[in-house]
């Protein structure tokens, strides 16, 4: 199985920025895709990439050699404010594999 651990949350100040590390390891590839999702109370888990108010504000990069993908968060809002998880979709299956999440607290 495929194993998902993310890490790097906490409390930030609106406007300030934060980098959250998603780290893969088990029966896959250092180089495969991962995707990142959020989810705030009381709404849907959401593709982070598919949320009008995150626009340009967030990147994705990756260490091969670390199996770890980072989603690098700037100019954060109250609203980002949210459980961040990494995400792995099997393309054989379309099975999903999720980390625990990681709590991003946007707050002053």
């Amino acid at each position: 199985q495929v194993q998902l651990v993310e890490s790097g949350g906490g409390l930030v100040q609106p406007g300030g920025s934060l980098r959250l590390s998603c780290v893969a390891s088990g029966s896959i590839f250092s180089t495969i895709v991962i995707t990142w999702y959020r989810q705030a109370p009381g709404k849907q888990r959401e593709l982070v990439a598919r949320i009008p108010s995150v626009g340009g504000r967030y990147t994705i990069s990756r260490d091969n050699a670390k199996s770890t993908t980072y989603l690098q968060m700037n100019s954060l809002k109250p609203e980002d404010t949210a459980v961040y998880y990494c995400n792995y979709r099997d393309p054989r299956t379309g099975m999903d594999y999720w980390g625990e999440g990681t709590l991003v607290t946007v707050s002053s």
